[in-house]
Order: C-alpha cells, then sequence, then structure tokens
C-alpha cells in the first residue's frame, strides 16, 4: 500500500530519492566511500524509504507518515548509523561483542521484516523467518538438514555485524548496481526513450499480422534492457501497446500476457538485466563481461520465442497489422530516435573496455543528458535531471526494501552451512541424477516465486541450490544462470504473477486469465536451464560444439513455439502436433543428426499444412482440434 505523500513530506519524499541516486552516482563516479558508508546508506535507504513511502496497514495515513512510521525511521538511523560509526572497533572486538551490539541488531533485524512486508509482502517475512527458526533449532532437526543449533544472541550479532549478513552481498549490490542502474534507466525514460524505442519498433513491424505484439515485444526488450524491472516495463510500456493490440483485435488477457511476457525477458537481456549479471558477478566473482557474452543468446531465443508464439496466435485470431497512415514514418522515426541507442552503447564499450560497472553507468547517464539536448522537446534542465533522479530512486525503493531480509537469509544461510546439507538432500531426492536435481529446484522457485520478486527468490533459491547445483559437475556461473532463468516465473506464474496482473489492470482483463496466458508465452524459461546444462550453449565447448548448440536451441525454439500456440499455417491436428512435438525435442538436442532428423519433420508439416490452407482457402477443410503445449 503505497503512500501519495503531501506537501512537506512529499518536499521529504523527493529530497530523500533524489539525494539517494545523486550519492550512489556520485560514489560511482569518484569511488571515494568507505565501506561502511557505502553499504551503511544503502541499508538506511531501504529501511527509511519503506517505511515513509508505504503504510503499515490500511488505518495509516496515506499522505502523511504516521508517529510510529516516523518512530521506525528513528530506529532504522540508529541502528544503522550505530554500525556505521562503530564499524571499525566492531571489527576489533570480533567474537567479545557488547550488549548494545546485540540491542541494535535485534532492532535492525526487526526493521528489515517490516520493511519486506510492507512492500513485497508477508511471503518474504515468512521465509525469514522460516530461516531463523531453522537456525535456533537446528540441534533438534534431522541429521540430514540439521546443526548444533545458535542462539538468539549468536545468530542476531552475525548477521548484524559480520559481512555475511544484513550489511553484506545484498546490501552491496543495491548500493553499487540497482540504484546506480535503475538511476541510469529513469534518465533513459525521461529523455523520452520509451515513446522512442515504440515509435522505432512500429515502423518495422506494426504492418505485419498482430503487428502492436510484435511491438510490444521489441519495445519491452528495449526497455527492458535498461530498466531492469519487469513490472515497470509492463506497466510503462503497456500504457501505449495494450490499447494497440486491443484496438487490432486482440483479446484483454492475451494483450496482458503478450506484455508481461516481453516485459520479464527484460530482467535476461543484457546490458543490464534486472541487475541479476552484476549481482552474479559479485557472488561468482566472474567478470561483468563473460556473464554477458553468456547470457546474450539465450535471451535474444526467450525474444524469439515470444515472437512467434505472437505471430501464431496472430494468425490464428485472424488479426491483422496496423494501416500504413497508422504508422510513424520511417525517416522521421529513425532521425528522431537513433541516437538514443547511444548511451546504452557507450555503456557496453566501456565494460568490454575494462571500466567497472559503477564507471560505466556514470558515463552512459552523462551521455543520456547530452543526447536529450538533440531536440528541444527532450532537453534535460537542471528540474528534469531532478525528477529523474527522484525517480530513480523510487523505482529502487521496491528491491532495495529486501535488502534486510535477503541479507538474514544469506547470513544465515553461511552460518548453518545449509548449502551444503541441501546439496545432500537434492543428491539423495534426485538418484543423483542431474534432471531430477533441476526439476526439484524449478519446483523450490515456483513455490518461493509465488510472494517474492525475481532478485529476491533468485538470491534465496542460489544461496542453498547453487551448491546443489555444482555436485553434479556444472560450472558456478552455469548453476546461477538456471537459478536465475527459473526465478523468472514469479513474475508471470499465478497465484501470484505482479507483471501479469500489472498488465492486466491496463488491459481490464481477467488477472488469472492473464496470468495463465502469460506462463504460456513465456515458457521457455523452463527450457533454456535445460540447455544451460546438457549442451555447449553457454559456450563450454569447441567452437564448432557451441554453433551447433545455438543452432539447435533455435531450431528447437522456433519448433516449440509453433508446438505452443497449436498454429502453424492453419490450426494443427493431435496428429500435427504431435509430429512437431517430436521435432522439437529432437532439434534441442546439438547433433547433426537429431537437427536434420527434427527439420525433415518440420519441413514435411509444413509442406501437409500448406496443403490444407489451400483445401482451406477454397472452403473444403473442416474443423481441426489445436492442442498446446
Amino acid at each position: 500500500m503505497t503512500r501519495q505523500l503531501a506537501g512537506g513530506w512529499r518536499l521529504a519524499e523527493h529530497s530523500l530519492l533524489g539525494a539517494i541516486g545523486l550519492f550512489y552516482l556520485w560514489a560511482s563516479a569518484f569511488g571515494a566511500v568507505s565501506l561502511q558508508y557505502h553499504r551503511g546508506i544503502a541499508v538506511a535507504f531501504s529501511l527509511v524509504a519503506a517505511f515513509l513511502l508505504y503504510r503499515g496497514s490500511r488505518r495509516s495515513p496515506a499522505a502523511a507518515p504516521s508517529v510510529l512510521d516516523l518512530a521506525l525511521c528513528l530506529a532504522a538511523g540508529a541502528g544503522v548509523g550505530y554500525w556505521i560509526v562503530e564499524h571499525e572497533s566492531i571489527a576489533y572486538r570480533a567474537g567479545a561483542y557488547t550488549l548494545p551490539d546485540f540491542v541494535l541488531g535485534l532492532v535492525v533485524a526487526a526493521l528489515a521484516l517490516e520493511a519486506s512486508r510492507r512492500v513485497v509482502g508477508m511471503t518474504m517475512v515468512w521465509v525469514t523467518l522460516a530461516a531463523i527458526l531453522y537456525a535456533y533449532f537446528g540441534a533438534h532437526l534431522p541429521t540430514i538438514i540439521g546443526h548444533r543449533g545458535f542462539s538468539v544472541r549468536r545468530l542476531i550479532e552475525f548477521i548484524y555485524l559480520t559481512s555475511d549478513g544484513i550489511f553484506g552481498v545484498m546490501a552491496e549490490v543495491v548500493a553499487s548496481y540497482i540504484i546506480p542502474f535503475v538511476v541510469f534507466g529513469a534518465f533513459m525514460l525521461k529523455a523520452g526513450v520509451a515513446k522512442a524505442f515504440i515509435d522505432f519498433s512500429l515502423v518495422f513491424l506494426g504492418r505485419i499480422a498482430g503487428g502492436p505484439a510484435q511491438v510490444a515485444v521489441v519495445s519491452s526488450a528495449l526497455v527492458g534492457s535498461i530498466n531492469g524491472s519487469p513490472i515497470a516495463n509492463a506497466a510503462m510500456t503497456g500504457a501505449v501497446t495494450i490499447p494497440l493490440m486491443k484496438r487490432t483485435g486482440w483479446p484483454p488477457h492475451l494483450a496482458a500476457a503478450v506484455e508481461a511476457s516481453a516485459s520479464t525477458g527484460g530482467m535476461v537481456l543484457p546490458p543490464v538485466m534486472g541487475a541479476g549479471a552484476f549481482i552474479m558477478a559479485e557472488i561468482t566473482r566472474t567478470p561483468y563481461a563473460e556473464i554477458v557474452k553468456l547470457s546474450l543468446i539465450p535471451a535474444l531465443l526467450y525474444f524469439l520465442s515470444v515472437g512467434v508464439m505472437v505471430y501464431s496466435e496472430s494468425r490464428k485470431l485472424g488479426l491483422r497489422g496496423l494501416r500504413p497512415d497508422e504508422l510513424p514514418g520511417l525517416a522521421p522515426t529513425l532521425k528522431r530516435t537513433w541516437y538514443f541507442f547511444l548511451p546504452i552503447v557507450l555503456l557496453v564499450v566501456a565494460l568490454f573496455l575494462g571500466a567497472s560497472p559503477s564507471q560505466a553507468v556514470v558515463l552512459a547517464t552523462i551521455a543520456t543528458v547530452a543526447v536529450s539536448w538533440v531536440r528541444a522537446d527532450t532537453r534535460m534542465g537542471p528540474r528534469a535531471i531532478w525528477e529523474a533522479l527522484v525517480e530513480g530512486g523510487r523505482s529502487a525503493v521496491f528491491v532495495a526494501a529486501i535488502t534486510g531480509a535477503v541479507g538474514i537469509i544469506i547470513g544465515i544461510a553461511s552460518l548453518t552451512g545449509i548449502g551444503i546439507r541441501f546439496s545432500a538432500i537434492v543428491l539423495t531426492l534426485s538418484g543423483e541424477t542431474l534432471l531430477l536435481a533441476l526439476v526439484l529446484i524449478a519446483l523450490a522457485s515456483l513455490i518461493l516465486g509465488m510472494g517474492l520478486p525475481i532478485t529476491a527468490a533468485y538470491l534465496v533459491i542460489a544461496a542453498a541450490a547453487a551448491p546443489a547445483l555444482a555436485e553434479f559437475g556444472l560450472p558456478l556461473l552455469t548453476a546461477h544462470l538456471i537459478i536465475f532463468w527459473l526465478s523468472l516465473d514469479s513474475n508471470i506464474t499465478p497465484p501470484v504473477a505482479l507483471g501479469a496482473y500489472t498488465a492486466a489492470a491496463i488491459a481490464e482483463a481477467d488477472p488469472w486469465k492473464a496470468g495463465w496466458a502469460s506462463f504460456r508465452f513465456a515458457k521457455l524459461i523452463y527450457v533454456m536451464p535445460l540447455l544451460f546444462a546438457y549442451t555447449h550453449i553457454l559456450f563450454s565447448g569447441t567452437p564448432d560444439e557451441n554453433l551447433m548448440a545455438i543452432a539447435s536451441a533455435a531450431l528447437g525454439t522456433v519448433a516449440f513455439s509453433i508446438c505452443s500456440t497449436g498454429y502453424f499455417l492453419v490450426r494443427t491436428t493431435w496428429a500435427e502436433w504431435l509430429v512437431l512435438a517430436l521435432a522439437t525435442v529432437l532439434a534441442f538436442i546439438p547433433t547433426m543428426g537429431t537437427d536434420l532428423a527434427a527439420f525433415a519433420l518440420f519441413a514435411a508439416i509444413y509442406l501437409w499444412q500448406r496443403k490444407r490452407a489451400v483445401a482451406a482457402a477454397a472452403g473444403r477443410d473442416g474443423a481441426t482440434v489445436h492442442p498446446r503445449c
């Protein structure tokens, strides 16, 4: 329940949000902030912003914080301020902590749970409390998951005072990556990039069948690559693309589903990946450039899958594209939009030339302000720059609010060694079969994802499941990419599908129907982890093996997408669908023989359907059944 602050409180809100964006851009540019301030201010922001911008209950005032909210803000300032001031002393007295250390740690832990409850709901709180109970009652649990148990004081001291807890990796990620990159996205959007990307997509895709839906796919990919938030992406691009889709005949729930599934893909498309690339770089100690190299092909295949499904669905519904007079012109659109790609190009080039992500994002942000001055109607003056800082800070709150809770979970995982035990459990239940292990982890992701945003679900699952996948001989980065892709389902799978529900609200559609339709369009998120584990699509083989894996994955993606919609040239019969399903399985196996067999089956169905399409056009074709994968 967000607040709409008014009067002086609105000024205070804007000051906080704008200042945090400005501070971390400055810190990114100069790197002159010591660790305790760098992480401590991020944690303080995650708590204070949650208490100011989100109501604690329906009875809490909507235009101003309550007395309780202000007390919580003061308590957050005291708890974090103490950690910052005493940071050096805490390091010297490690193992001999004082009573104030414990009391203020208890306060900050409680505040972290409350901040998570307000912003992302009770699921995050229950997961965190379950982790705490696990740490406390470990001595009473079965041997396979048990441990010696830890007192409340030992637990609080560990998650508050060490670098493995609340002020650990999640705080570092928020400070170094999430806030600066979300602010960069806000600058790009303030400069008019969202409309530019939509117009750019309309020029090239608007005329084909279901053109507005293809525009949603491409524009959501472009905006998502810098925005990093599938919910914000769905709201931003969906405000334009969903009415266009409905106007050309798309049912409301399908229009919402296309936008939600396309927006979800922004989380896996470089350069930003919803901060996923930077989180993985921090945890796995892998260079950012390596993660981008491995992530680009799978991300493009995801959008290929959604695009093929959208085209097939459009043909099945008999939809048209937009008329020429409804589309922007090519020359004026290119003249008006081409330079918006320059900051993104600069960002990627700077990263690949060895600049740190923090330095690269500052350069890209400055470049955004510069390109905004190309046209008078997009020029960013001091007012627009400040508004972009404020919007960036506001967008960061949703992810920042889970900083403390995720820090507690990661700290407990480190303290109890649950990662090793989880590995043993997965190995036991799966019979040491990798496929069954992937299924178990996918189920865990689905359950946790019902109440957690993508980043939170990924971090929570990775803390335990990444070591389990490593036991099967997978590289650590491959394990993290598998988990990250599986975590995407939290955005599009009912009963809690925030991205789909956001798009459904714009489309005025049934959220439940929109959620399941989104799941259908985004099913490749369950296929890609299998390819990571069993093929060389992540460039783990020789050049020939890598190329074969990519070609097989592309062929399989097209076959899979056609199979999923039950429509090729005409609606598929059950027999045709079974042949396409077989072709899909064969295509995903990266060998020349299976690819040729898949292509032959695919071509046979094409020729048969072409014959049926001619017959249907002549009025001789009867009704057919079209199953879906």
